[in-house]
Parts: C-alpha cells; sequence; structure tokens
C-alpha cells in the first residue's frame, strides 16, 4: 500500500466536486485493455477516493485484475471546470460497504438507504490511493 501521506491533493479550488452532487465516471482496464468507464459515486477519505459497486460488475473483475484507474469529475454548473484523478486500488472489500452505499445515497439521494439493492447483492468498498491531479477551470 502507497503512503498516503504522500499523495498528491486535489486544489482546495476543486475538493468540493469530490462529492455530492457531482458524479463521477471511473475508468478502468478491461483484460483486452480497452477502457471500461462507468458513472459512479464517490467520497473521499482524507487522501482516498471512496467508491461503491456490487460484486458480479465489470469494473469490479477489471480492479481486482488491474488496479489502475482513472476517476473525471466535471462541474455540472461549469462543465470547462474539472478534475481527473488518477491512481490505484489498494483495497476493496465488503466490510463496510453496506453503511457507505447508504452514505451515498444519503448524500446524492436525500435517503437514508440506497434504493436500488437487488435481492442477494453483495456492495463492495472500493478505495483509490490517488497518484496524480490534474484541475483545470
Amino acid at each position: 500500500m502507497p503512503d498516503i501521506q504522500s499523495l498528491p491533493s486535489v486544489p482546495e479550488s476543486h475538493a468540493g466536486l469530490l462529492g455530492a452532487p457531482h458524479f463521477a465516471h471511473v475508468c478502468t482496464i478491461n483484460a483486452d485493455g480497452s477502457p471500461q468507464t462507468s458513472p459512479v459515486w464517490l467520497n473521499r477519505e482524507g487522501a482516498v477516493i471512496c467508491l461503491n459497486s456490487a460484486e458480479g460488475r465489470r469494473k469490479i473483475a477489471n480492479m481486482r485484475r488491474d488496479p489502475r484507474v482513472a476517476i473525471s469529475i466535471i462541474d455540472a454548473a461549469n462543465p470547462y471546470r474539472y478534475v481527473e484523478l488518477r491512481g490505484r486500488v489498494i483495497e476493496m472489500t465488503r466490510e463496510g460497504a453496506d453503511a457507505h452505499i447508504d452514505q451515498l445515497a444519503k448524500d446524492y439521494l436525500g435517503v437514508d438507504e440506497y434504493p436500488y439493492r437487488s435481492p442477494g447483492e453483495q456492495r463492495v468498498l472500493i478505495r483509490i490511493a490517488v497518484e496524480h491531479v490534474v484541475a483545470l477551470n
């Protein structure tokens, strides 16, 4: 695991993009080397970006095979203002994943519980260490 104290940080001018109501797109790498992208909700724990997904989704398989990811977040009020984060998955766990998706649902939808859960779905909490940041206005 990298030393998260030494990771690059998002400029304060763009820190507000790292959470609700800003949607992000995460790009992972398919087995054949082609890119795969998905819209996601996110939040952060200090220098670590946190995503949530369900077992069986392509991005989960991709991240397990190749931890490199890129995330872009565009300011809906000004689409020329955005932040790009590149980094590596440092942890994927089911522990705390249900509580995390409920927190994201509260942040993004204003509801206490994630409303789109499928029966038997296993949630996965994904933590990403940021290695490179590009922020443009």
